[in-house]
């Protein structure tokens, strides 16, 4: 391994609920840690119920470590894409409001210019019928949800939202991205 490459690196992103997000990427080879949380907004440590009535400008998202010699940001950006709807204003499905916008937050200018290159590769190539409108801005601070949505997909798969919502997403990941599924994820539910 290069010595200019760090063991980990830390990606910040929103696409619609965080729930979806993170059952996604805790399946992904090269991911150490995800947690949902809020991030984007002006108001200091927000709760859940803070950032649903919209008022604090907090995005729900994850933040997920992993290694770039085995991931590569370009690579997770790649999934993160595919598992939302990037060209859909604030909003994901039914999930309305600018806590579900789709959202990439750099932490370093290496990540700006790669979200930058990929949106405009997906734009290039046409992958979707409408102008992607994922934000690609600094990232400011990440404040941790509640411990209860930490896990969620995974301690709650019987939930009608996780039945009808998170587990088509899941199931689309992992046919898309069979080669990149850590090796026990395909005991896992959805």
């Amino acid at each position: 391994m290069s010595a200019d490459i760090p063991t980990r690196e830390t990606a910040t992103l929103g696409g619609g609920c965080f729930w979806c997000l993170e059952a996604v990427f805790e399946q992904l080879q090269g991911v150490s840690k995800v947690e949902s949380g809020y991030s984007g907004g002006s108001t200091p440590a927000p709760t859940y119920r803070d950032v649903c009535e919209g008022d604090t400008g907090h995005a729900e998202v994850v933040q997920v470590t992993f290694d770039p010699a085995v991931l590569s940001y370009p690579d997770l950006l790649d999934v993160f894409f595919a598992i939302h709807d990037p060209t859909t204003l604030n909003r994901q499905g039914n999930d309305v409001g600018t806590q579900y916008r789709s959202a990439i937050f750099y932490h370093s200018p290496e990540q700006k210019r790669a979200a930058e290159e990929k949106i405009a590769q997906l734009t290039a190539d046409r992958v979707f019928d409408a102008p992607i409108v994922t934000e690609v801005v600094p990232f400011p601070h990440f404040y941790k949800a509640e411990g209860y949505h930490q896990g969620y997909f995974r301690t709650n798969p019987a939930q009608p939202y996780c039945q009808f919502v998170v587990s088509p997403k899941m199931a689309k990941f992992r046919k898309e991205f069979t080669r990149r599924l850590k090796a026990n994820a395909g005991d896992r539910t959805g």
